[in-house]
């Protein structure tokens, strides 16, 4: 199907415009009917001379404006340059060149949703494949086009969907294509969700080896975000594996914390015997006004560590109990897997102390141990 024939067809319908009335003095119905439709490709003129009617603006300059601004647009994505492809996109009235081919391309790039599957029949491969990306339908991207980028999708997708041995194979395949495209953002990525994988398995050699590379990449790149969850990730990781001393010195250092490292000071305070000053450290994570999560499961999590520090025989408590499980329903369902397996161990002992051991052995059986 044409795009603009596509174009021509919403907007006499959203004008309610019969066919005969549009194509007036410009061409015969059947022939508009074959536009619209896609069976016949249409000269430039008639082409030119419908949208006129439908005020839509076209000229060659806005041509040239749109297809440049999309090459642009193709170029940053496919390099991972995600925060230049927002800036520059972010001030362009898209809708400005909505008669024109290249209104497609502009509209998937700048867009979190897909577009209407109407408009499908109209896009090439490289904008199917986003089309694809944007309908979470990574693997289908892959298939269009095997790229670092959809590569990268594929593999955070299975990443926040807990399928880590899959997510590990496509983030070191989008490593290895971005490193022969140059693609140095989508490489720093790549590197960072695969010691992500590794840390939410706790196997902390390989998590390490993946992130030296990511903390090369990151200050080269200067990226304290990056830099920032690497030292978070790590230093999480440390309490899954009971280094709760190491965590505690890289969380008490953080002069900014957010809601989440503070909820990790305080389980370290909890675990090192800093009774006091965990109590301290949930009091200013609750009195935080934050958006890092949905709220009441922010305040949920500080609460499960207050009960602990507030009632040493917290295992003993029904009310403990039934906070720790709604937490974690709440966890696996609305946040990626990796908050799940943090709280795991919790819920485990729990099931542990109230004889659950049937529960307990099904929950290791959702959430199968350390190997990738």
């Amino acid at each position: 199907m044409n795009y603009q024939g596509y174009i021509i067809y919403r907007e006499r319908l959203r004008r309610n415009w019969s066919q005969a009335g549009l194509c007036k003095g410009i061409c015969t119905v059947s022939y508009l009917s074959k536009i619209e439709s896609g069976k016949s490709e249409p000269s430039e003129e008639i082409v030119r001379l419908l949208l006129d009617r439908l005020d839509l603006e076209i000229d060659q300059e806005i041509e040239r404006e749109a297809a440049k601004l999309a090459d642009q647009g193709w170029e940053l994505l496919f390099a991972g340059r995600f925060a230049k492809l927002s800036n520059l996109l972010q001030e362009k009235d898209i809708e400005r060149y909505q008669a024109v081919p290249a209104w497609l391309d502009l509209a998937l790039l700048s867009s979190e949703k897909p577009l209407d599957t109407a408009l499908e029949p109209c896009m090439d491969t490289r904008q199917l494949t986003l089309q694809r990306i944007l309908q979470g339908r990574e693997i289908e991207a892959v298939r269009l086009m095997p790229n670092a980028y959809t590569y990268l999708t594929l593999g955070m997708a299975d990443y926040k969907a807990g399928n880590y041995s899959a997510a590990v194979d496509a983030l070191q395949t989008a490593y290895d294509l971005a490193s022969r495209e140059g693609a140095v953002r989508i490489m720093l990525d790549a590197k960072l969700f695969l010691g992500n994988a590794y840390c939410n398995r706790q196997d902390l050699p390989n998590m390490e080896r993946h992130y030296r590379v990511a903390r090369r990449l990151a200050e080269d790149l200067q990226d304290q975000r990056a830099l920032g969850a690497i030292g978070y990730n790590t230093a999480s990781a440390w309490i899954e594996t009971g280094r709760y001393e190491d965590a505690y010195i890289w969380f008490s250092k953080q002069e900014e914390p957010t809601l989440m490292s503070l909820h990790k000071l305080a389980i370290c305070c909890e675990k090192t015997g800093r009774r006091e000053q965990a109590l301290s450290v949930l009091k200013q994570a609750e009195d935080m006004d934050t958006d890092e999560l949905d709220q009441s499961l922010a305040l949920q999590l500080l609460c499960l560590v207050r009960y602990r520090v507030e009632h040493p025989d917290y295992l003993t408590r029904e009310d403990y109990g039934s906070l720790l499980l709604e937490s974690f329903t709440r966890l696996r369902r609305e946040l990626p897997s990796g908050f799940a397996i943090f709280h795991l161990p919790w819920v485990l002992e729990w099931y542990k102390a109230t004889r659950q051991y049937k529960k307990a052995c099904e929950l290791l059986e959702d959430f199968p141990v350390k190997s990738v």
